[in-house]
């Protein structure tokens, strides 16, 4: 991957809760979007990796995250994800959620790959190659 992939958004009612502003939660489901999305984009999708012998997940190892500002219905996000780090089997990943161009969540997440016991694995060259930060 060479720089930052964006994926779009839009916010619905059912992603607000009584203020009428997003809810914490479902800025959680907008970052999973976002790194999904990046692994399709990559050629990658999650069924075809659980489909190879032995399966291979992804799993979320830890995520940190920062809210900055709200969001509200009808407003369109963007997603940015980007590869920041590769270990042997996790993968570091630096993720914003925008509104325009302000930042409104800021979050780095670390995705794990295991095998159908929950033991760490390797990662396909494929997998290696989406996930890796862009050659200085």
């Amino acid at each position: 991957m060479t720089a930052a992939f964006s994926t779009p958004i839009r916010v619905y009612f059912e992603d607000t809760d009584f203020s009428g502003r997003v809810y914490h939660g479902a800025f959680i489901r907008f970052l999973e979007r976002g790194r999904t999305e990046l692994l399709r984009a990559s050629g990658l999708d999650h069924a075809a990796l659980a489909a190879r012998t032995p399966p291979l997940f992804f799993t979320l190892r830890r995520i940190d995250v920062t809210f900055h500002g709200p969001a509200v219905i009808d407003d369109l996000l963007t997603v940015d994800t980007t590869p920041i780090e590769a270990g042997r089997a996790n993968f570091l990943l630096d993720q914003a959620i925008k509104v325009g161009e302000r930042r409104i969540v800021s979050a780095q997440a670390e995705l794990c790959l295991i095998d159908d016991r929950g033991r760490p694995q390797r990662p396909p060259d494929a997998v290696r190659a989406a996930l890796s930060p862009p050659a200085s």
